[in-house]
């Protein structure tokens, strides 16, 4: 157990202290689209527009976007390049000023809590069916109507669990304490749904 955990880890390309600033960051950010968003027309043009969308390419092995489709990742880097466009309609103005890339990074980060809270089953990018299946914490051979069951029951106990989404993004993304509850959700869906059982180890954390 304590392998997969470190295997999870290892995937990640944000640290904590990234993650507790994106975090923090969410409401500015919220203020920041109600006040320009309402008051300013997108003004971006073609080139501008792609040249964010390969900027947003170096974010291809993060935790989330590694596990989707090129025509899924297409998509999602058009959503936060729109997002970030609505909120700074004038390009020059925001490529040149402080902090741009933690505000892109905040972008990236609050898409992938809305597609999260969209759909149950988006979860599976984060934990995928074949990966849960080499590290014993399900079955194979689960058809995708099992599989959605699955990242259902789950979802719901994340949400049990997490006050919000961002909390689980931040768990999954630092806290090993975090990521042994979290196997401890899996483990009781896959009992409730499928009969399976697994013994998932308690990680203990030396202060």
């Amino acid at each position: 157990m304590a392998q997969r955990l470190l295997s999870i880890r290892q995937k990640l390309v944000l640290n904590l202290r990234f993650m507790k600033k994106i975090l923090l960051s969410f409401t500015l950010l919220a203020m920041a689209a109600s006040i320009v968003g309402c008051s300013q027309k997108a003004k971006w043009n073609h080139k501008e527009k792609q040249a964010m969308r390969e900027a947003l390419r170096e974010y291809r092995d993060m935790v989330y976007l590694a596990d989707l489709t090129e025509p899924e990742f297409v998509i999602f880097t058009d959503d936060v390049a729109n997002d970030i466009e609505t909120v700074y309609p004038v390009y020059t103005t925001f490529i040149e000023m402080p902090g741009v890339n933690d505000t892109v990074d905040m972008f990236v980060v609050t898409t992938i809590v809305e597609e999260l809270n969209a759909d149950a089953h988006n979860m599976r990018h984060i934990y995928p069916y074949r990966y849960l299946v080499s590290e014993g914490m399900l079955p194979d051979k689960l058809s995708l109507e099992q599989q959605r069951q699955f990242y259902k029951c789950f979802a719901q106990k994340v949400n049990q669990q997490f006050a919000t989404m961002e909390q689980f993004i931040g768990a999954v993304l630092a806290d090993t304490t975090a990521q042994s509850q979290i196997a401890q959700m899996q483990s009781q869906c896959a009992n409730e749904l499928f009969d399976w059982v697994i013994e998932v180890d308690e990680v203990d954390v030396v202060e």
